[in-house]
């Protein structure tokens, strides 16, 4: 890419609603390893978001406080997707055997629910505020031989 050109390096962070972002923030660390970033955590101080993140702040989740968005009746709230390996996509997959994690409909998600979409897997869950998500890999052939 030339100088005069613009070009993103990724997502910084995706923001979402929740009624209380520490309780939220637990949630998130659970099941997903995302932890409070202490070095951002004046923001939530002063009204603004609480940030969690992966260790290397690759993947970042702005917790505000407020009501989660209501469902739109034909698509449904935004689906965030989190990519991971094979190995991350199996442990991942332990977590859920171990946790009350339910899809969009509130049915509980576990291994049966991997979806293979023929060049990667994947499984789809919600939060409890109606966040939905997807946990996929590229790795979908060691997750199969797994399964």
């Amino acid at each position: 890419m030339s100088s005069d050109q613009f070009g993103v390096t990724g997502i910084d962070h995706v923001e979402l609603s929740v009624p209380d972002r520490y309780e939220a923030a637990a949630w998130y660390e659970d099941l997903l390893g995302l932890e409070i970033r202490d070095e951002y955590e004046m923001w939530a101080d002063r009204g603004g978001p609480l940030m969690v993140a992966s260790d290397d702040e690759s993947t970042m989740l702005a917790l505000f406080k407020g009501r989660p968005p209501e469902p739109d009746a034909t698509v449904g709230p935004p689906l965030i997707a989190f990519g991971v390996d094979g190995d991350g996509f199996m442990t991942f997959l332990d977590r859920l055997e171990e946790r009350s994690v339910v899809n969009s409909r509130g049915q509980p998600v576990g291994r049966d629910d991997v979806v293979d979409h023929g060049l990667a897997s994947s499984i789809y869950f919600a939060d409890p505020y109606g966040h939905r998500y997807e946990v996929t890999t590229y790795d979908r052939d060691f997750v199969r031989s797994k399964l």
